[in-house]
């Protein structure tokens, strides 16, 4: 990290405020090579953190915008280097000029993600708190923006945390007894041992049945809409939506494939899929939209079930609810509240609502049913939650190998055997927090963050 990095870190459209950011040893140098200011004192000899007013300039040296320069010296910023931004006006063309004027000054063009990975490799923040970043600016929902947020400000890394220093106690504690058998040192006992890893299989679980809660909060909660044809699908779909995503007729059978939109309702993220209406068919293309709705049931978290609230249950309304049966979460939507003959859901039914996609009525007891049924909990909110499949899969690896060690705890073998399987889980939670971990990893993570951040 010897070299100075710069990018725009605010996209490449047309907005009121566009920033250049720099990171690295010439930062603060590059930045008031390019950058006059209108007090006269140099960008170089300014306070940290405190706002100049100046101009930006070409690499002519003419100046191209008023702007706004700022500086913050190592250690004491996001990066851990010294730092500097640029704050000008958001057009393009600006910020393309005072790009090529700082590369005219020797600095290079960031990479996506760099500014963010030189402040994991200078110890600003630890790896599960830099995919928290990511995550905080593909945040769709409120929810997810506020597990992310609680991620940055460390809540899952002091979870994580306090799981490494309990199995680092007890590997400490062995090799104290081992190395120094003259000191008067409690003596490293099964029991011990035991409660210890006990502990650690407890706190791995709870961490580990996060992951699904998470993964449905980042990435959106799979919900297939599902019914016979003419249920009104897909004027469900669009009036969630807001505007005319399917078409809609009265011809049964309209629908012959899977229409996938994201949309957010009762404050959870969902991943909407519009199927075909569910029934036996000679149609061969028909036949080929019934089977792949199907498949969207089997994939499904949440089901939408789509009964005509002006005629009685059928046949295949029955065989559509029983093969929902084996979706976690499933609403009863009665469909077309607003037609003559429509008759409300029996009493009975506790997850049913009444609705109208024309109207819009009962919209607002369907964002509520959904709330219902994907609560949020506290460890949601305090960001406690594993949010993507690495995080799993390393933890997942912590766990058989803490239960490793119970088991072999349990057969009698000595603790110097128990502690190999105790150290393994302390590589897989050091792999969480980027303690342990290799550069090709660190490469894929870091890949998926914009440029200028």
């Amino acid at each position: 990290m010897r070299d100075t990095i710069a990018a725009v870190a605010t996209g490449g459209v047309r907005c009121a405020v566009g920033i250049l950011r720099l990171s690295g040893p010439e930062a603060i140098r590059a930045a008031g090579a390019v950058f006059r200011p209108m007090g006269g004192t140099p960008l170089a000899e300014c306070e940290d953190r405190r706002l100049v007013l100046g101009w930006l300039l070409d690499r002519e040296g003419r100046p191209v915008d008023q702007v706004l320069a700022t500086v913050s010296r190592a250690p004491h910023s996001y990066t851990g280097e010294d730092t500097a931004e640029l704050q000008c006006h958001g057009s393009p063309a600006v910020l393309a000029l005072g790009l090529e004027s700082l590369f005219a000054q020797g600095v290079r063009q960031a990479g996506p993600g760099e500014f963010t990975r030189r402040a994991f490799l200078k110890g600003k923040l630890d790896l599960m708190q830099a995919e928290a970043v990511a995550d905080l600016i593909d945040a769709e929902t409120q929810a997810a923006a506020r597990c992310a947020g609680g991620q940055l400000a460390g809540a899952l890394s002091r979870k994580v945390g306090a799981v490494y220093d309990a199995l680092v106690d007890v590997s400490a504690h062995f090799h104290a007894v081992l190395d120094y058998p003259d000191e008067d040192i409690d003596p490293f006992s099964a029991r011990t041992l035991d409660e210890a890893l006990s502990g650690a299989e407890r706190d791995l679980c709870s961490l580990l049945e996060s992951y699904q809660r998470g993964k449905l909060l980042v990435e959106g909660i799979p919900c297939a809409i599902v019914g016979r044809p003419n249920a009104g699908k897909s004027s469900l779909l669009n009036a969630l939506l807001g505007y005319e995503r399917a078409i809609v007729t009265d011809i049964p059978g309209t629908t012959r494939d899977t229409v996938e939109e994201k949309c957010t309702l009762g404050g959870r993220l969902l991943r909407l899929i519009d199927t075909a209406g569910i029934r036996e068919t000679g149609d061969a293309v028909e036949r080929l939209g019934v089977e792949r709705s199907r498949r969207a049931l089997e994939g499904a978290e949440l089901a939408l079930v789509l009964l005509d609230s002006t005629a009685p249950l059928g046949p295949e309304d029955a065989d559509i609810l029983d093969l929902a049966s084996a979706v976690p979460h499933v609403i009863r939507v009665y469909t077309k509240a607003d037609l003559p003959g429509s008759v409300p859901p029996p009493p009975e039914e506790e997850h049913a609502v009444l609705l109208s996609s024309r109207t819009g009525a009962g919209l607002s007891e369907l964002e509520a049913a959904i709330a219902a049924c994907f609560p949020a909990g506290a460890d949601q909110e305090r960001g406690e939650l594993l949010t993507n499949a690495r995080q799993a899969e390393a933890a997942g690896r912590a766990l058989s190998a803490v239960r490793s060690a119970r088991e072999s705890l349990d057969m009698g073998m000595t603790p110097d055997a128990v502690l190999v399987d105790v150290e393994g889980a302390m590589g897989a939670l050091g792999e969480l927090t980027g303690r342990n971990l290799r550069e090709d990893v660190t490469g894929r993570i870091f890949a998926r963050f914009c440029v200028g951040k």
